[in-house]
């Protein structure tokens, strides 16, 4: 059965850090290609960052950029989020994403996801 589980959420005051983690089963972990996005009430899911299979090549919307940083550990199935500088606007649900295309389907697994609550 196909698991992602996100940790690491809780309450911090505005300028704090965290660092999620998604510790991730029942897929080949190091052929997919890993996300965290984020929602929050009233609002879309917006992707925060993502990451090759390899570990080699990053992505974040420009938004995002020098603030949030994805990494992996496919040693240890896991991906993390280091969220830096906080702001309330960071307040949101963030989901663990895994995802893989090929030419005839795609795969795409979702965590339940873990609450961040950016607040003095």
């Amino acid at each position: 059965q196909v698991q992602l589980v996100e940790s690491g959420g809780g309450l911090v005051q505005p300028g704090g850090s965290l660092r999620l983690s998604c510790v991730c089963s029942g897929f080949t972990f190091n052929t997919y290609g890993l996300s965290w996005y984020r929602q929050a009430p009233g609002k879309e899911r917006e992707l925060v960052g993502s990451i090759a299979s390899t570990g080699g090549n990053t992505h974040y919307p420009d938004s995002m950029k020098g603030r949030f940083t994805i990494s992996r550990d496919n040693a240890k199935n896991t991906v993390y989020l280091q969220m830096n500088s906080l702001k309330p606007e960071d307040t949101a649900v963030y989901y663990c994403n895994a995802y893989m295309v090929t030419m005839l389907r795609k795969y795409d697994y979702w965590g339940q996801g873990t609450q961040v609550t950016v607040s003095s």
